[in-house]
């Protein structure tokens, strides 16, 4: 079996790959204990944008002290693939002009249901990781 290595990639790759994917995750904090959301986005200059409906992941998301948002690609064949962890702050989008710009970025939610809200994450930190292989016999290492 061919094993994989984890190296780390730079921010403009992470930048490069975002676009990638439409589906990531949100980790926020709701009465201090961790959650998960999965969430629609899109790359929009150097932050991203998620389209939701109002209620608690928005709350959670804009009204906490932080957020970090999660996308992977991974192939569980070749046992490869890369994931990118953001860190920064949400804010709410709600003027006229900011959200017809949210509105053409043709966020398309994959949850049936109202979502007429958009947020921005703004980001302070990007990292990521990439597993890639490196031959048969070789010392793997987790995506962890």
């Amino acid at each position: 079996m061919t094993r994989s290595e984890l190296e780390a990639m730079s921010v403009e790759e992470c930048w490069s790959l975002l676009p990638d994917s439409s589906v990531g995750r949100i980790a926020v904090a709701i009465k201090n204990k961790p959650d998960i959301f999965p969430v629609n986005y899109r790359v929009d200059g150097s932050s991203l944008v998620v389209k939701t409906a109002p209620g608690l992941k928005l709350a959670a998301a804009t009204l906490g002290s932080g957020i970090a948002f999660e996308v992977d690609e991974l192939d569980q064949m070749t046992q490869t693939g890369w994931s990118i962890v953001i860190k920064g702050r949400a804010i709410e989008i709600r003027t006229v002009d900011e959200l017809l710009d949210a509105d053409s970025l043709e966020i398309e939610p994959w949850a049936a249901g109202a979502k007429n809200r958009y947020f921005r994450l703004l980001p302070d930190d990007i990292t990521g990781r990439r597993i890639a292989p490196v031959g048969d016999g070789a010392r793997g290492t987790a995506l962890s």
